[in-house]
């Protein structure tokens, strides 16, 4: 049976040799911690301690402002220091709780669950609401509301993206490798919620020992399978794995949900084991470190709130300055002009590259090609899109159905001429959604 993928997409350079031995090393912070109260997609945190407080590791110290929202538990005991505006990775001024750090470790204690099988649906979803569980690939999306559809009898697929597409980054694989029975505990988990539902992991054949293991771990398990996929970019992409897994197609005015999927990844399917199994909240995860500046590239399960350059430290520190430091892959992630920024839920790597290779390029005229055509993953034209970008002509841009580009940035990549199409795109597609909502 051949691999399993979508139509599109392009193949960069992975630079995964750089970490993927790395085994997963602890770092426990030693200055400061700062927690931004927005690290998930929906409304803020609300801070439920003051200045002056002393506060345990795995304390709660802001809950969920609203539905779609989310708690967040300190990572580290020590006093609050301040709830003040600190710069995250985006480059956005937001209000954070900063704790020093008092370097004892002091925890709360936490109520395991001897029987998983005996909580309800509605324990469990409680229980990762209660440990604030996000989307942790990146996208920070609440995952109690993931797993409360509307219709949940209708959800037929469980979707673990295992398919870490972004190049460089290996937390995923290293977790697969390292702690597949957690990930597959978290996998029944969710079943328990889904009664008709079955547990796809989606891996790319790039990571054969990972799709070996877990095909091996879950062979008597009737409800869950392995399912190996083209080692293509942007096969991570939420629409692209759908399809690649069920063939059934989504589109942005579309939840996974209406397509009977929900989808999530490696590192938020452990916290869900954690939250559920152990009683522990999200204090911790894992990021890759790594680029060719990098004296050690590796993988670190750190305390979030720590700050880059502690991690970037942890690796060794730089062999050359970096030109370009990038938080995420660099097809999707955020240039960075600092290390002392915190990190979140959603901080999956850091990359550092000694050479700034895109910025030296200048674009030049569109030589229509269709090689943009040819890759992008939702079968759109984005010179067109990118030229009605560039014109300020919104009515044309949607009407060519700009808004259900995924931002991928496989575009950009492919275009001979250097344009930077997917920014140009991204830009628009922000001003047509906040003249949407204005309206």
């Amino acid at each position: 049976m051949g691999l399993k993928t979508f139509k599109g997409g392009v193949h960069p350079y992975e630079g995964k040799e750089l970490a993927k031995d790395a085994p997963i090393v602890e770092v426990l912070p030693k200055g400061d911690l700062v927690y931004p109260l927005s690290q998930h997609i929906g409304a803020p945190a609300s801070p439920i301690v003051a200045k002056g407080d002393r506060v345990l590791k795995g304390q709660k110290i802001a809950e969920a402002g609203g539905f779609v929202s989310s708690p967040i538990y300190a990572s580290a005991s020590g006093t609050v220091k301040a709830i003040e505006p600190r710069r995250v990775a985006v480059g956005d001024m937001v209000n954070s709780i900063v704790i020093e750090n008092d370097g004892a470790f002091e925890e709360v204690s936490y109520t395991p669950c001897e029987d998983v099988t005996a909580l309800s649906k509605e324990e469990i979803i409680g229980k990762v609401k209660e440990a604030g569980v996000v989307g942790m690939g990146g996208a920070g999306f609440p995952t109690h509301v993931k797993l409360s559809p509307k219709e949940p009898e209708k959800i037929e697929y469980i979707i673990a993206n295992c398919a870490e597409c972004e190049p460089y980054l290996t937390a995923d694989y290293r977790r697969m490798l390292e702690n597949p029975e957690e990930l597959i505990g978290g996998m029944k988990i969710i079943l328990q919620i889904f009664d008709k539902a079955k547990g796809v992991f989606g891996i790319e054949n790039n990571k054969p020992d990972c799709i070996e293991k877990l095909q091996e771990l879950v062979k008597d398990e009737p409800r869950i399978e392995v399912c190996p996929l083209e080692t293509k970019y942007p096969q991570g992409g939420e629409r692209q794995l759908i399809y690649a897994v069920t063939g059934r197609s989504i589109n942005s005015k579309m939840l996974p949900a209406d397509a009977g999927c929900i989808v999530d990844n490696v590192e938020t399917i452990i916290a869900i084991y954690n939250a559920v199994k152990l009683g522990k909240p999200v204090t911790n995860r894992i990021s890759t470190i790594t680029g060719d500046a990098v004296e050690h590239p590796g993988n670190f399960l750190y305390n979030i709130g720590t700050s880059y350059q502690e991690l970037v430290d942890a690796a060794g520190g730089f062999k050359v300055q970096p030109e370009k430091i990038i938080s995420g892959g660099p097809m999707m992630g955020f240039a960075m002009f600092s290390l002392d920024i915190p990190t979140t839920k959603t901080s999956s790597s850091l990359l550092c590259l000694s050479k700034d290779e895109v910025s030296k390029v200048e674009p030049s005229a569109c030589i229509n090609c269709g090689r943009c055509v040819e890759a992008c993953p939702e079968q759109l034209i984005p010179s067109r899109l990118a030229k009605f970008s560039n014109n300020g002509l919104a009515e044309a841009f949607e009407s060519w159905h700009g808004l259900e580009c995924v931002e991928c940035g496989s575009c950009s990549f492919v275009c001979p001429a250097r344009r930077q199409l997917a920014q140009s795109i991204k830009t628009m597609k922000k001003q047509v959604l906040a003249a949407k909502r204005k309206k």
